[in-house]
């Protein structure tokens, strides 16, 4: 099995992949982005079982790429030196924006389900130590607050968009500090370098689950409400029997067979099921009102 690590090299990429004619691009490789929620190269190994079901289900080899961060994922896509893309919420919208009317669109096909759903929730948490007992009493406290990528749903727009409805608001009452990924949010907050974090819910749980930070460490301040998974996409031009093809690929895992659970294990997930454009229109919103 052929190495498929791409972790960050956009410039690497080539520009020939637009090349294609409109709707029929049918490349032998397949370029796979995965956001840099964590560490890139844990991120490529987790996703092994990923290119492996793939390249068996499409018949193509398949190559897994990780950006330096959100926004080098939204430019890859927007031109096309990506095919498919495991984007987050926000940066999904955000891209969607950027390309239109470009050469080249996007539309999701497949959000994770857990326990029946498509949602998920974003988490406030600060550290054990500080004197930061709810969402509250960050008003006025001028603490240092972190989150990860500036264009993240869950550490980013989905956070501030709680503590806004708590009247809580970026430099009169806390100063922001980007971290760049969840799980560096999680960890500094432990730590006790930043007094509070924003991530995805999913993610801490994960991260509670296998040690990387202790319970007793951190104080859970609230969840956000429900908002969409994480979409996978696809660039629309693509061959329209690899579309159909991909999108069963995702839609027909289940747990319990041995590829399958290779799979869903590092999404923590159950499946994938069939998700739409304006599902996000709650991610647009929150956007709208969070800057």
């Amino acid at each position: 099995m052929f190495r498929r690590l791409a972790i960050g090299l956009l410039a690497g990429l080539t520009m020939a992949l637009t090349a294609a004619s409109a709707e029929d691009y049918n490349p032998d490789t397949l370029k796979v982005a995965l956001l840099p929620d964590e560490n890139a190269a844990t991120v490529i190994q987790n996703n092994e079982g990923l290119a492996d079901y793939l390249e068996n289900a499409l018949g193509k080899k398949i190559e897994l790429i990780v950006t330096t961060d959100y926004s080098s994922m939204i430019e890859a896509m927007r031109f096309g030196r990506i095919d498919v893309a495991y984007f987050g919420p926000a940066s999904y919208t955000i891209a969607k924006d950027k390309m239109k009317g470009g050469d080249l669109d996007i539309e999701p096909f497949a959000a994770r389900l857990k326990g029946g759903s498509t949602t998920y929730q974003s988490v406030l948490i600060a550290n054990a130590d500080s004197q930061i007992e709810k969402v509250e009493d960050i008003k006025g406290s001028g603490i240092e607050l972190a989150y990860g990528d500036q264009a993240s749903t869950s550490s980013h727009f989905a956070p501030k968009y709680m503590l806004l409805k708590a009247g809580v608001k970026v430099e009169d009452d806390y100063k922001q500090n980007f971290l760049g990924a969840h799980d560096a949010v999680a960890v500094n907050v432990a730590r006790g370098n930043a007094a509070v974090g924003g991530l995805s819910r999913p993610i801490l749980e994960s991260m509670l689950e296998k040690g990387t930070i202790d319970a007793a460490q951190i104080r859970i301040l609230g969840y956000s409400d429900p908002i969409p998974q994480y979409p996978w996409v696809l660039r629309t031009d693509l061959n329209e029997d690899v579309i159909t093809t991909l999108k069963a690929a995702f839609y027909n895992l289940e747990k319990g067979n041995e590829a399958h659970d290779a799979v869903l294990k590092p999404f923590k997930s159950d499946g994938f099921a069939a998700i739409k454009d304006e599902d996000y229109d709650i991610i647009r919103e929150i956007r709208a009102n969070v800057q």
